[in-house]
């Protein structure tokens, strides 16, 4: 298991460092996006982000907990897996991290947007439907893809909420260092090592 999580958190860093470097082109870009714009921004890339990671999560537990020719599961223990590992991981991914460096530079409009509270006739229910749809088509390659990237524009546009003038150098370093670390380790967590501690130790993986 510490072998495989190695290897996944080494495969993901480059493609991770490619959306957080895009993350900053794209921050320059909408550097003067009013707050409440990012904020809608925000509410459409978090809830998608949820949403592929409820997917890609509760597919990795059936895939290797299940019988893949039937595929079938105990359902509530999948939910717990696909609940936790997406809404969970996600909102320590796009909110919490995020905070923490709005904090650190002192951004004035700093505030954890905890999706599945703020939001929850939205993140919820998409996370509901990403575990059904892994329930009947497990898929993990392409989601994840997909995930990871969302969730480096859900972590972005939380920061562009957060401020209110130019940003300097040093400001966009940080804002890629957090990133960084907001996709990286939480990702790799929410699709490969949270939904496997619930798969027996007997089982290859």
């Amino acid at each position: 298991m510490s072998n495989k999580i190695l290897r996944e958190l080494r495969s993901h860093a480059p493609f991770t460092v490619f959306g957080a470097v895009l993350g900053i082109f794209l921050m320059f870009f909408f550097k003067n996006l009013p707050s409440k714009v990012s904020f809608n921004i925000f509410y459409i890339l978090h809830p998608g982000h949820v949403f592929l990671s409820a997917l890609v999560s509760a597919s990795m537990y059936g895939l290797y907990k299940c019988d893949r020719s039937r595929f079938k599961c105990n359902i509530f223990t999948l939910l717990i897996v696909g609940y936790a590992g997406s809404v969970g991981i996600a909102t320590i991914s796009d909110s919490l991290i995020p905070y923490i460096g709005e904090a650190w530079l002192d951004m004035p409009h700093r505030h954890p947007h905890i999706g599945f509270i703020e939001k929850w006739y939205i993140v919820n229910p998409l996370a509901i439907l990403g575990i059904a749809l892994a329930y009947f088509r497990p898929s993990t390659k392409i989601p994840h893809a997909g995930h990871v990237l969302l969730s480096t524009w859900a972590s972005l546009f939380h920061i562009i909420m957060a401020k209110a003038e130019a940003l300097s150098f040093l400001s966009y370093l940080v804002i890629f260092v957090f990133l960084f670390l907001a996709v990286w380790l939480p990702c790799c967590v929410s699709d490969i090592v949270f939904p496997l501690l619930f798969v027996k130790k007997d089982k290859k993986i």
